[in-house]
């Protein structure tokens, strides 16, 4: 059987849970889909991780965020907050059913095909929101060995490097904050960065003291200038880079012993459903074409939300939860046919 609604959210992070609040506050008829849970790309963010964003900026639907500290809320702080708006709002979310398929019919409509447990579902919808942010898997160093066991692409638990050689290779926000947090929790810790020195704008503030320190005093082994290129069991070859963090093909490299190894080298997007509806992806990036005033794509009814606007930056993640709240009465106004006035100095994308 095919379900018929108005309007599908795909995807239930942040800006697409703000968004169902919206619609339901307006008495929209739509379904929230989610390949994983709510809020599951922060689920893999490193356990007691310290947003940067500050709690009123991360707020959603109007619904402060309180903590006992009156600091920067942590990952798991956050994720109860998600599932308590979902609770308080009544929101029906179906989570673990990924889209597999979305194109758009002859009439206008959309015709969505999702996998869950249960097999196989249909729906048709007059409009799409993408609201499926922009981290969907690791970029890859394409290096001999980085499949091995011992290779990871994502930091969860400090505690489980504890005792071992650890070799984090990255110099933005995610390695520094493994680094230290890995060194405090006992590891030997090893930081590869394939340029001279870390960025002040993109690594959290509080952090950058702290690993400059530990590199000072001995507690972190800094090698700037490096990258690997391959990996062995329990070690690496690493090769010297120039100022532009390009590897020196023809230079000698060093081999450093690991027993695991963290390679934060930043996430990509996965633009499978932008293709499949026809949305027109633009410069290196890949960013989805849309119109900033409702959020609308080049594809009638198919709308952008959240941090999925971004596409696939380079390095820098410069496209954030407490950037894209706007988007939510935007959509909500062009799909009632209207435009929003946007405040004077709104935060916009």
């Amino acid at each position: 059987m095919t379900e018929k609604h108005h309007v599908a959210i795909i995807g239930a992070g942040p800006i697409g849970l703000e968004l169902a609040v919206a619609f339901k506050q307006s008495g929209m008829d739509y379904i929230q889909l989610d390949a994983g849970q709510i809020g599951s790309t922060i689920a893999w963010y490193p356990v007691q991780m310290l947003f940067h964003s500050s709690s009123d900026r991360l707020g959603l639907a109007g619904v402060p965020i309180q903590t006992s500290t009156q600091q920067k809320i942590t990952r798991e702080e956050y994720l109860a907050y998600l599932r308590a708006l979902v609770m308080q709002f009544g929101l029906q979310i179906r989570s673990y059913e990924r889209v597999t398929r979305a194109t758009r019919l002859p009439g206008g409509e959309f015709e969505l095909v999702t996998r869950a447990v249960d097999g196989e579902h249909r729906y048709h919808v007059d409009h799409v929101v993408l609201a499926i942010g922009a981290f969907h898997a690791p970029r890859l160093l394409d290096i001999p060995g980085e499949e091995m066991a011992h290779v990871s692409h994502y930091f969860h638990d400090p505690h489980t490097y504890f005792g071992k050689k650890l070799l984090i290779v990255g110099g933005r926000n995610s390695s520094v904050e493994a680094a230290v947090r890995c060194q405090r929790a006992g590891a030997n810790v090893t930081l590869s960065y394939r340029r001279d020195d870390f960025d002040p704008k993109v690594v959290k503030f509080w952090l950058l003291p702290e690993v400059r320190a530990q590199i000072r005093d001995g507690l972190i082994r800094y090698l700037p200038r490096t990258s690997p290129i391959e990996i062995g069991n329990g070690t690496a070859l690493l090769a010297p880079t120039d100022g532009r963090g390009a590897v020196i093909t023809d230079a000698v490299p060093m081999e450093i012993d690991a027993d695991f190894i963290l390679l934060l080298t930043g996430y990509r997007q996965d633009p499978t459903l932008f293709d499949q509806l026809g949305v027109e992806l633009r410069g290196d990036d890949r960013q989805p074409v849309y119109d900033p005033e409702t959020m609308e794509t080049n594809v009638p009814g198919v709308f952008v939300a959240g941090t999925a606007v971004a596409g696939t930056p380079p390095r820098k993640v410069t496209v954030i939860v407490e950037t894209c709240h706007v988007h939510v009465p935007r959509i909500v106004a062009a799909i009632q046919g209207k435009r929003v006035a946007l405040p004077d100095g709104a935060v916009d994308d």
